[in-house]
């Protein structure tokens, strides 16, 4: 089966927050989003809220549940109690925990898991207690032994970390050493029952490979490329693009 599209609303909420002025809507273009055929919106709400806002996440739960219910609401973020909170407010499907600095622009590493076991452990075990499939960000160096101690988590999935695979678009050789690096550590987590989503600075042009090596692929959860390719093509039609790019018949 195809991988599932999320769109991830950060960048345009970044727009909007430019100005003290309710557009672009995040709302209006994630309504778009799910009604062109992504399956999912994704947000990062960081503690600063520089571009989704915590207001934000009750009003994305009720577009999804009150217009499209078989979409999936995915939040990610470092694991803060402040962080569960919201969560455990708003209810996603999934929650993707990211071992990030409050200070940092974006995400860019995988979970350390063996310093950091103690840690996910406990908040696996409470994210799933309030009935929410949790991913870890995990990085895609073909590390088997990472991806066990990813599992012995009790965590649902791993979100594998794309952005050096992305960051070769005019390095063809380059690019494909990494995705098959991303498709080892794929291999090694299906093997064991863990799901795999991935995500990060993915691009309609290099997704295909991407899906191409990585067969059991659940979710991409795409938003800077798709946002830049949507002043270009509209939010509607760049989303049947990326779903396309995915494999979908759409």
């Amino acid at each position: 089966m195809p991988a599932k599209l999320s769109v991830n609303l950060n960048a345009i909420a970044m727009l909007r927050n430019r100005r003290d002025l309710p557009w672009p809507s995040v709302i209006g273009l994630g309504r778009i989003a799910l009604a062109a055929g992504a399956s999912g919106l994704t947000v990062h709400p960081r503690p600063d809220q520089r571009h989704i806002r915590f207001s934000d996440l009750p009003e994305i739960r009720a577009l999804i549940d009150d217009e499209f219910p078989q979409a999936e609401f995915n939040i990610e973020g470092y694991p803060t109690e402040e962080f569960l909170k919201l969560c455990e407010e708003n209810q996603p499907e999934q929650v993707t925990l990211v071992p990030d600095d409050p200070s940092q622009a974006t995400s860019d590493h995988g979970w350390d898991f063996a310093a950091n076991m103690d840690l996910l452990k406990g908040v696996v075990k409470r994210l799933k207690a309030g009935h929410m499939r949790v991913s870890l960000f995990a990085d895609g160096d073909g590390n088997p032994d990472a991806v066990k101690l990813a599992k012995e988590t009790g965590a649902d999935r791993i979100e594998l970390y794309t952005g050096p695979y992305g960051g070769c678009f005019d390095d063809p050789a380059r690019a494909a050493e990494l995705v098959e690096l991303l498709g080892r550590t794929a291999d090694a987590a299906h093997a064991i029952g863990l799901g795999v989503n991935a995500g990060h600075d993915l691009t309609v042009e290099n997704m295909p490979m991407l899906a191409a090596r990585l067969p059991h692929l659940a979710e991409v959860s795409i938003g800077h490329g798709l946002t830049a390719d949507a002043l270009e093509y509209g939010m509607a039609e760049t989303v049947r693009r990326f779903c396309r790019a995915c494999g979908q018949k759409i």
